[in-house]
């Protein structure tokens, strides 16, 4: 059944696209959820003006991603976390910790730009991938210290012992928009 989208879908389409897609799931979900109309001349006409709009809108938000992503590529980002004598940390560090600590540094990022693989649980040093959108990625330091310890120390030798965990470079999910979020301090 062909529809026509009033509303931008996750790997459907965009408002304004003509798509096939089965009949119940047209007519089950699409259709009463308002983000879809059946695909008449009268629903096309009156929907290119919104679907011009929404393409410009679309471009502008994509160059904003780029521009953000061009000023956080290569930065580093120094969270001091509890750990013991051998290096373990007491807890993780997580996407949101290097996620405040970046817009603490004036970077518009999102937390869900910042996946890893699995938790940091280690003081070292990381390369973090940030996906902001699809082909659009920037890599990021981030470096673990001990809390109380001297931070350019430990990062020197922290840096030439630890490996790279393939691990903790994760993909990461799509985020259309970039939330300036306010610093919490832990």
């Amino acid at each position: 059944m062909k529809v026509l989208l009033v509303e931008d879908i996750d790997k459907l389409g965009w408002l304004g696209d003509l798509v096939e897609v089965n009949e119940g799931y047209a007519r089950n979900y699409l259709l009463p959820q308002g983000l879809a109309r059946p695909a008449t001349d009268e629903n096309i006409r009156a929907i290119a003006d919104e679907k011009e709009k929404r393409a410009e809108v679309r471009l502008a938000d994509r160059k904003h991603l780029e521009q953000a992503c061009a000023e956080v590529e290569g930065a580093e980002a120094v969270i001091a976390s509890k750990a013991n004598e051998q290096g373990h940390l007491f807890g993780s560090v997580m996407e949101k910790h290097i996620g405040e600590n970046l817009r603490a540094q004036g970077f518009a990022v999102a937390d869900e730009v910042v996946q890893l693989g699995e938790h940091i649980k280690q003081v070292g040093s990381y390369q973090v991938k940030l996906k902001f959108a699809d082909e659009l990625t920037a890599t990021v330091t981030v470096t673990i210290v001990a809390e109380g310890a001297e931070i350019e120390s430990v990062s020197a030798e922290e840096t030439t012992e630890t490996k790279v965990d393939p691990d903790n470079q994760g993909q990461v999910g799509v985020r259309d928009d970039i939330v300036h979020g306010q610093n919490d301090s832990q």
